[in-house]
This record gives structure tokens, sequence and C-alpha cells, in this order.
């Protein structure tokens, strides 16, 4: 079967195209709030005139109130420069409003992520359920600030305005009737704008699942009475190849340890140093996802010990009768001094 090729109107993608640009270039001026609302003042209050008259009423006002040549004045001078039509200054006046609630948009979309970062303290930091919250996290921002992008525009094209306080609902009528207005002209507000909320979500967000594994060992390994500035991450001194997340002695005896979540075909490593190194005592903490009994046995066959999610270790009896294989909840000064 053959399928139509996809086509977008000329107009349709210019117009699209002017809006992100001044979406985009707004929110890099990083205008204050006053700025913001002193430019949308001009705006109004030039209203009824030619768009010509009300750029130049802004540019007047950024040379007076902005830093000259700072970056601010040279980027917001740029996005009004592209102003060069009616529709143009439509447009520039929906992105500003736009831009002047991002940031509640962007506190509402990471919510989701403080209510399940709360959660985080009472849970184990090397388990299972403790890894999944931390790395679902920034995806569920994300996923977040899409759907209440999707309703907050679905709202506003219905005149739906009573979702807001209602000293603002006044401001949400006009951004309504400015959106209504706008789609008439083939502007997608929502998905152009979810361009450049999304890159917002991104910047406000760390995701990083393996630093934050590190962390959270790190955490725990003081937290059972380690000096935090006694551990280092280094290489091993006999294979430079190795490197230890954390290094460490204790009672005379030398640690040297392994974190990662997931051990694919880096155990080998390990392996291959264990039986060149002069270290006491080599562990790998992982989560334990892909571990399989082979792998299991070919890693204590080599004297390195293990330390995977309880929530792993309590699922299969081969880990538990396995010896030097342990929970992470065994993770203690006691089992690490024991170790031989």
């Amino acid at each position: 079967m053959k399928i139509e090729k996809l086509k977008i109107e000329k107009t349709k993608f210019d117009i699209n195209l002017k809006f992100y640009f001044l979406l985009k270039y707004l929110v890099k001026t990083d205008l204050s709030d006053k700025q913001s609302s002193d430019i949308l003042k001009i705006c109004i209050l030039n209203t009824n005139v030619n768009f010509k008259t009300t750029t130049k009423k802004i540019v007047e006002y950024i040379e007076s109130k902005i830093k000259t040549g700072s970056k601010k004045q040279k980027l917001i001078q740029e996005t009004v420069d592209e102003i060069n039509s009616e529709i143009d200054l439509k447009l520039f006046i929906f992105s500003l409003k736009l831009h002047m609630i991002k940031d509640l948009l962007l506190q509402e979309a990471k919510l989701k992520c403080l209510s399940d970062t709360s959660k985080l303290r009472y849970k184990d930091p090397l388990s299972l359920e403790y890894d999944k919250i931390t790395l679902y996290s920034p995806y569920s921002t994300r996923v977040n600030g899409a759907l209440l992008s999707l309703i907050f525009f679905n709202k506003l094209e219905k005149n739906e305005t009573n979702f807001i306080t209602q000293d603002s609902e006044e401001f949400m009528k006009h951004l309504s009737e400015c959106a209504k207005e706008l789609k008439i002209d083939g502007v997608e507000a929502n998905q152009i704008f979810m361009l450049m909320f999304n890159e917002s979500i991104n910047q406000s967000i760390i995701s990083d699942s393996g630093l934050d594994y590190e962390n959270r060992i790190l955490t725990v390994l003081t937290s059972i009475g380690l000096n935090e500035s006694r551990i280092e991450k280094t290489h091993d001194k006999d294979d430079s190849s190795t490197e230890f997340d954390f290094f460490f002695e204790l009672k005379n005896r030398t640690y040297g340890i392994g974190a990662k979540r997931t051990l694919r075909e880096r155990y080998k490593q390990f392996i291959k140093t264990a039986q060149m190194s002069k270290i006491d005592v080599m562990i790998e903490i992982t989560l334990g996802i892909d571990l399989t009994e082979e792998k299991v046995k070919s890693i204590r066959n080599h004297g390195v010990f293990l330390f995977i999610s309880d929530e792993i270790y309590r699922s299969y009896q081969y880990l538990q009768d396995i010896d030097g294989v342990y929970s992470s909840k065994d993770l203690t000064l006691k089992v690490l001094e024991s170790l031989k």
C-alpha cells in the first residue's frame, strides 16, 4: 500500500517557525518579571496603532531600561527585530505571555518528581525500589510536563479559564482569545510551546543514574562508619585498566569496590584484576538485575565479593546459597571486616 507523502504548507511552517523563534529567544533573554510586564504593557497600550510604532516603543524601553551592550539587551533587540508585521506582533505578545507563565507550569511539572523524591526517605538506598524511583523521576517530570501542557492549551482553546486564581483570570481570558485567533492562522501552540518547554524541563533536572548510584553507595558507606575523607576513587596499582569507585583501608586491610547498577560484561575486568592485584578485598556492588548463576559463580571463583539489592537477593535461592554473595542490607562494618 502506498502512503501519501506528508506535506506541511509553507505558510503553516513559516508561522510556527516564527512562533518558536520568538518563544525560544524570549526564554534566552531571561527577562525579569517586571521587564516582561513592562514590555507587555507597552504592547497593550499600543494595541490600536501600527506594529512599527509598538516595536519602536519597545526598543526605546530596551535602550533605557536594560544595560547597554549586555547580552540581555542584544537578545531582546534581536527578538524585536523579527516583528515585521501585525501577525508577528501578535505572535510576539502571545509568546511573551507564555514566557511569563512558563515557570508556573514548570514548577507544576516538577511536583511529580518532588512527590516521588519524598518517598525515598523510607527506602533502602541500594534497593531496586529506590533505584526505580530515582531512575524514573526525570522521565516522569517530562511526561508530566507534556501532559500538563496539553491540558493547558486544551483549556485555552475551550476558553476554560476557571482553573487559575480569580486575580489571573483576566490575563488567561486574553491569552485564550489570542490562542484561538492564532490557531486560525495556523499556529499549533501546544506543539511549538512543548519544544521550548521540554528544553526548560531538561535544564532543570539532573538525569545521571550512574552517578546517583555511586552517591547512594557512598552515603551507605559513611552511614556504617567509614570516614568519607579516607574513601577515594582510584585505579588499581597493578592493573591500571580497572578503576575502583571506592577505595579505602579498614583494620589495616585494603578494599576496592566497583559500583555499577548493571554489570553487563564489565565484571570480567574485575575478575582479571583480581588475578593480578595485591588488594586484600575486592567487591562488586550492583542491583543484580542482569546477574545469572553462571556470572555469579564466575565472579566468586575469582575471590570477588558481591553485594546486590535485597529484592533480587531474596528472589533467587542460588544467590542465598553461594558463599560470598550478600544482600545490600548486609553492607555493614562487621561484614566488611569478616570478608577473607
